[in-house]
């Protein structure tokens, strides 16, 4: 089990949190598992970037982005060299450190 580390966000997790998630898991769903209401408008099927994460701390102990995530990538609001798609992002035995940025490009959020 990796532990994640989510810092602090003013929507989805306030006080930040650390949870845990087993190898195999991708961020997006060690989040929701735990209560961490993160956007995933297209229900993690790699269209949207409303679920963009920036990793802290661990970055290269996940999964290669594939090119369909790299491109969607390119309009994450906030993007930064160590963004991910939550959703596409496969954790491994190695802990992590997340940040959800402030905003997203969704302008109308679903009721997942």
């Amino acid at each position: 089990m990796a532990v994640i580390k989510i810092l602090p966000h003013p929507e989805y997790c306030p006080a930040g949190a650390e949870i845990e998630a087993p190898a195999g898991t991708s961020i997006c769903e060690a989040l929701l598992d735990h209560n961490i209401k993160i956007e995933h408008a297209c229900d993690m099927s790699c269209a949207c970037t409303t679920c963009h994460v920036i990793v802290r701390e661990g970055f290269n102990s996940l999964n290669d982005a594939e090119e369909e995530e790299e491109d969607l990538l390119d309009r994450a609001w906030g993007l930064e060299p160590q963004s991910r798609l939550s959703c596409q992002a496969i954790v491994a035995q190695k802990d992590l450190v997340v940040e959800i940025p402030k905003y997203s490009i969704n302008h109308a959020k679903e009721n997942h």
